[in-house]
């Protein structure tokens, strides 16, 4: 910027934005791909070992159990020994875990290991996004961080393409379709050595100098460290401060329109080739096939929209139109098949899209004290409740049928589209500390020695 001073918030985009993005892409490609290849795998160790279908639904939702408790502990360690080491430290234990898939021999083995996986990358979803939110730039942090979803759907959908190929190889296939997660986490471990703390948190830790030389070194010379970042080295912050009257609602609509999203998502697509199959449609794997394609056609198509769209807005329409859409499904009767792939394409294309938002919102939502607790309270929030969806579809179905089921989720998507209009901040183009922030002052929005706010009040 001709030798003059700016702001990291309105710093441009340079190679180690783009590099930090690439590396916070292999949680999400790791995260898909270890959802994806499970369901594929379990296929066939399940009748070899002979699974029951307790062990089944067991080993099936270990990773999002893991998950949980990765995003919940983990990310709140993170503010308070730094985004860096945890940053590192998952993808050790993703690829050892991930390898060691390879020897089970029982499933309580593998239940271990698919809960070890699920808590490092619960962690990395908490610290990955804090980190790279940190770091971007206000006009490009909305499209950096909502391309983390495309990762995620392709790392999905890549899943399924081995896991059918690799199924080919007889009746151990399964081994190596979970060993196959090895590659891409070895490959994201070796990059993420020498990855920077994070300024803001270093500040926060009183570390200013470090900071600067940080800022200087990656963002550029003549970079400065935000004005509206303030130290502050004595208190003591946690999950309790997210329910102070200033984050409360913030917190609650984190926790609420993610675990709406994805209670609907993980539910119909872990068991798709069931609900298809209830629908009246013969040839599932073509159906399941395009749909998928929707799927990562979508997650491609939310990077514009978060970029283009209103935070607020994108939210609020998408939930509308997930809801009408699904909920026109459920009502459907078995047979229509065109109208039904028309109908799903275009559920399956907004839920990817509005997917990306998933990522970009809680970063926004907190402000550095809380940042890695509160995107790691929401995403373990999502996570159970995608896990207990995931569990109860099928009983669901069982017991209720598939019309009363899908109505269920259309209920819980109403919800969603119910809690944005009410609570839906605006966080677009807006500085990270003032979009975080509703007072747009951090420092008086936690501080309880200066302000006297009263924790939990």
């Amino acid at each position: 910027m001709n030798g003059q001073t700016y702001r990291m918030d309105d710093a441009p985009l340079n190679k180690f934005h783009i590099r930090i993005t690439a590396l916070t892409f292999g949680s999400n490609f790791s995260d898909g791909y270890a959802l994806g290849i499970i369901g594929m795998a379990l296929s066939l160790l399940g009748p070899q070992m002979h699974f029951g279908s307790f062990w089944t639904g067991l080993i099936g939702s270990a990773a999002l159990i893991g998950l949980f408790i990765g995003s919940l502990f983990l990310g709140g360690l993170s503010d308070k020994i730094g985004r860096q080491k945890i940053y590192l430290s998952n993808f050790v234990i993703i690829t050892v875990a991930s390898a060691l898939q390879f020897f089970v021999t029982d499933p309580v083995t593998l239940f271990i290991l698919r809960i070890l996986i699920g808590v490092a990358l619960g962690g990395d979803y908490a610290v990955g996004s804090t980190l790279l939110a940190e770091f971007s730039p206000r006009k490009y942090r909305g499209i950096l961080l909502s391309s983390l979803n495309a990762i995620w759907t392709l790392g999905y959908v890549s899943a399924s393409v081995v896991g059918y190929y690799l199924g080919k190889m007889g009746p151990d296939s399964w081994r190596w379709m979970l060993v196959s997660a090895v590659i891409p986490a070895v490959i994201v471990l070796v990059m993420r050595i020498g990855t920077p703390e994070s300024p803001r948190w270093l500040v926060k830790m009183g570390r200013n100098e470090e900071a600067k030389e940080i800022v200087r070194k990656y963002i550029g010379p003549n970079a400065v460290m935000d004005e509206n970042i303030s130290q502050n080295t004595a208190a003591n912050y946690g999950i309790k401060d997210l329910f102070n009257k200033h984050l409360w609602k913030r917190t609650a609509f984190g926790g609420l329109f993610y675990t709406c999203q994805v209670i609907p998502y993980f539910a119909i697509f872990t068991f798709l080739p069931t609900i298809l199959e209830a629908m009246g449609f013969e040839e599932t794997f073509t159906v399941d096939m395009l749909l998928n394609l929707f799927l990562l056609v979508g997650a491609i198509a939310g990077v514009w929209c978060t970029e283009k769209l209103s935070r607020r807005g994108f939210t609020i329409y998408s939930f509308i139109i997930l809801t009408i859409s699904l909920f026109i499904l459920s009502l459907m009767p078995a047979g229509s098949n065109g109208f039904a792939i028309m109908v799903f394409a275009i559920f399956t294309f907004v839920m990817a899209a509005a997917g990306n938002l998933t990522l970009v919102y809680p970063a926004e939502l907190f402000p550095t004290e809380v940042r890695g607790t509160g995107v790691g309270l929401v995403t373990a929030i999502s996570r159970i409740g995608a896990a207990i969806g995931t569990f109860l579809l099928p009983v669901s179905v069982s017991s209720f049928g598939m019309t009363a089921s899908m109505i269920t989720l259309s209920v819980i998507l109403l919800i969603g589209t119910v809690v944005s209009i009410a609570w839906a901040p605006e966080t677009k183009s807006l500085g990270l500390n003032e979009a975080s922030n509703p007072n747009l002052d951090v420092a008086t929005s936690l501080n309880r020695e200066e302000n006297n706010v009263e924790v939990g009040s």
